[in-house]
């Protein structure tokens, strides 16, 4: 189980695999209507998930959720797949070393998002927020 201890390893390895999703979808999706492809992926993804829950004894009946989990769940999952839907369209017909770090901007609007409405106060990291904002438009625009 994660714990406050580890969150960086968990957080390096969650930034290899999207590093490593761009590439993959870049060649996959050659050819193939991006929704499609987002499709077969969000497939994959569920029955992965499915067998890790199962695999690791994580198993409970998400029906005895609260609301309130099942209202914010279901609001990530929508963004969660509008998100992909637009990276894929965007990997299709762009170069993956230019859409990914414009996805990252996600990183800024995070930071922004969350001193908004979960009053996160990020003091310090504003200048990293600041350089990775200025990073992404130096990779997205053309020379």
């Amino acid at each position: 189980m994660p714990t406050a201890n580890n969150w960086f390893i968990w957080a390096i390895l969650s930034a290899v695999f999207a590093a490593l999703t761009a590439i993959f979808a870049k060649v996959g999706i050659a050819g193939v209507n991006s929704d499609l492809a987002t499709l077969v992926r969000t497939v994959v993804v569920v029955i992965v998930l499915a067998t890790f829950v199962w695999a690791t004894g994580s198993w409970s009946n998400p029906l005895l959720l609260p609301s309130k989990t099942w209202l914010f769940l279901v609001l990530s999952a929508l963004a969660t797949g509008a998100s992909w839907v637009c990276y894929f369209r965007a990997l299709q017909i762009g170069e993956a070393s230019k859409v990914a770090p414009v996805d990252k901007l996600s990183l800024v609007l995070v930071a922004l998002f969350a001193f908004i409405f979960l009053g996160e106060r990020p003091a310090r990291e504003w200048l990293g927020i600041a350089l990775v904002a200025t990073g992404v438009l130096v990779l997205a625009i053309k020379h």
